[in-house]
């Protein structure tokens, strides 16, 4: 048998996905069609997740977009599944009838509790068969995730995946085991959910197209869109919505503070009046608390891999400065320079697009050193953080596999009033690869996944 057609046919569909990829605003350079063929001439076709990490290493520049990438080659490049058999869709497998519920949960909890992501995939194929398909009224059959997702996340299921984890003796407090097998429970439902709104993507493109399941993927609400993924039209709505988010945002932050200006009560002043009522204190008197602003230090990665988050993060607390009583922003690659001066003006999106330029933020490789840029910060401006300072850190915590420097945070987090790290990665990326999440996270007050604007957006009323 020539190979030669189907090895064309696999280089069509790699070409559709970096068209999706491309379409979805993730850069993907001209010449990653002949990488990928390259790197599928080395690899055993019949193995499909060495196709996904072959293509996965030709394709992307950053871990950031992988996620996208996953969905993206499922779609385009799905595994080979059990031919149609009847219920409008090819390639889907369907039951021979849907069982009693409470039976099909028993077989999600055995199924959790065992072992094999092929077993998982079955039964997801299954789950979307027996609960996700509606009828239409032209006789096609869609099917919906979210029908699916309702009885994974149902008291009765997790009930079920309760029993499985017994207490020898009778015991009550959960053991180190028992946690870890929880965990394990957890991880597997997650990828159960996964696996549901795989096999729903896949019999919608099946029945409507790869490129309308991609379109669909590709525009969510803006405010759930991904910050490192958007294209140049995203950015421009964008920018076009930051400010009066930001205002909604100042007026929430000014009310809680409003709320917050009472102090404790004042009880020299509370008897007092309570004499005019016979010693009963109707009118509790308070001391009056002055409400101060605090500062704001931003700390930025603008290296290439979260340079646009670091960009639209910028920008809102731009917005959002009047509600501090002084905002200093400092930004690095491998080393750190204070950018307060490009942020001082109307024209934010092509101040923060210029200060890569001007600012000193390369001294050695250029590729991301946070160590080094913290311990510049804490030897220059470290003193000029005191009990009214909040810092944010922006950046992905991968260090290319360098000295972290988590020390000097710690010597940050005791002088600051507060530190936050925001983290654009998801946030089952943080300890993979060069990722070093957890050895900052424990010297800040909370290190939080922000990869979208509404992520972002409750992040910043909650300080």
């Amino acid at each position: 048998m020539n190979a030669a057609p189907a090895f064309e046919a696999l280089l069509a569909r790699v070409l559709d996905l970096h068209g999706a990829l491309r379409r979805s605003g993730v850069s993907v350079a001209a010449t990653a069609s002949i990488d990928a063929a390259r790197c599928l001439a080395h690899v055993d076709l019949a193995r499909r997740e060495q196709v996904r990490a072959a293509l996965a290493t030709s394709t992307l520049t950053t871990a950031a977009h992988r996620a996208l990438f996953d969905d993206l080659f499922d779609l385009y490049l799905p595994a080979r599944v059990p031919a149609n058999t009847g219920d409008g869709d090819p390639g889907v497998l369907v039951a021979t009838g849907p069982r009693d519920l409470d039976e099909r949960l028993d077989e999600v909890a055995d199924a959790l509790d065992g072992e094999g992501d092929e077993r998982l995939r079955d039964l997801a194929r299954t789950l979307v068969t027996e609960l996700g398909a509606v009828a239409g009224r032209d006789g096609t059959v869609a099917h919906y995730a979210y029908r699916v997702q309702r009885a994974l996340s149902s008291d009765d299921l997790l009930r079920r995946l309760a029993r499985h984890i017994d207490h020898p003796d009778g015991a009550q407090t959960e053991t180190l085991e028992d946690r870890l097998r929880r965990d394990r429970f957890e991880a597997r439902l997650d990828a159960l959910r996964d696996e549901v709104d795989a096999q729903v993507r896949h019999r919608t493109a099946a029945r409507r197209g790869a490129d309308d399941v991609a379109a669909r993927l590709q525009h969510a609400p803006l405010v759930d869109r991904d910050l490192l993924r958007m294209s140049p039209a995203d950015q421009r709505e964008l920018q076009a919505t930051l400010r009066p988010l930001a205002r909604r945002l100042a007026v929430r932050m000014s009310a809680r503070r409003q709320r917050s200006g009472s102090g404790r009560v004042d009880l020299r002043r509370t008897v007092h009046r309570a004499m005019s009522t016979g010693g009963i204190p109707f009118e509790p008197r308070l001391v009056a608390r002055r409400v101060q602003r605090p500062e704001l230090f931003v700390l930025c990665d603008v290296s290439g891999s979260v340079a646009s988050f670091s960009r639209f993060t910028l920008m809102l607390v731009h917005a959002l400065q009047g509600q501090f009583s002084r905002v200093r922003s400092f930004a690095f690659i491998d080393t750190m320079d204070e950018v307060t001066r490009w942020m001082d003006t109307d024209d934010l999106a092509g101040a923060v697009a210029s200060l890569t330029a001007g600012a000193d933020l390369v001294r050695r490789d250029g590729h991301t050193d946070h160590g080094h840029a913290l311990q510049g910060f804490a030897e220059r401006w470290g003193r000029d953080v005191g009990p009214r300072t909040t810092v944010l850190v922006l950046g992905d915590a991968r260090n290319n596999h360098r000295q972290a420097g988590a020390w000097v945070l710690r010597e940050i987090h005791d002088r600051a009033r507060h530190v936050y790290w925001l983290n654009p990665e998801p946030r089952r990326h943080w300890d993979t690869g060069d990722s070093i999440a957890s050895a900052y996270a424990r010297h800040v007050d909370e290190m939080v996944e922000v990869r979208n604007l509404r992520q972002l957006a409750g992040f910043v009323e909650r300080i």
